[in-house]
């Protein structure tokens, strides 16, 4: 059975950084490109960031580029995404995703290119 958990979420002020984290069971975490999605209240659910099995692919939102770091360490089974200078409207619930074998990388920030989700974990961010 697959699980996905996140943590590190939490109440930040605008400015501020936080740090997430990622752990995976049961796949072989090191064959699967990974991501972050989010989604804010009455909003729909956006990528984040994602990035590829071996690092070398990453991709952000553009509404993130230049301020969150997403990476990964394969040994650990862990994904990270390093949040610098968090904005109000960068409040959500932030999931977790391993994403399909099958997606290609142009889709890769699509909801529909994900396999497995977290269950997600809060960032909010206070003006």
């Amino acid at each position: 059975q697959v699980q996905v958990v996140e943590s590190g979420g939490g109440l930040v002020q605008a400015g501020g950084s936080l740090s997430l984290s990622c752990t995976t069971s049961g796949l072989t975490f090191g064959n699967y490109a990974m991501g972050w999605f989010r989604q804010a209240p009455g909003k729909e659910r956006e990528g984040v960031s994602c990035i590829n099995w071996n690092s070398m692919l990453k991709s952000y939102a553009d509404s993130v580029k230049g301020r969150f770091t997403i990476s990964r360490d394969n040994a650990k089974k862990t994904l990270y995404l390093h949040m610098n200078s968090l904005k109000p409207e960068d409040t959500a619930m932030y999931y977790c995703a391993v994403i399909k074998i099958t997606t290609r990388w142009i889709d890769i920030l699509g909801v529909g290119g994900v396999n497995y989700w977290g269950q997600g974990t809060q960032v909010t961010v206070s003006s």
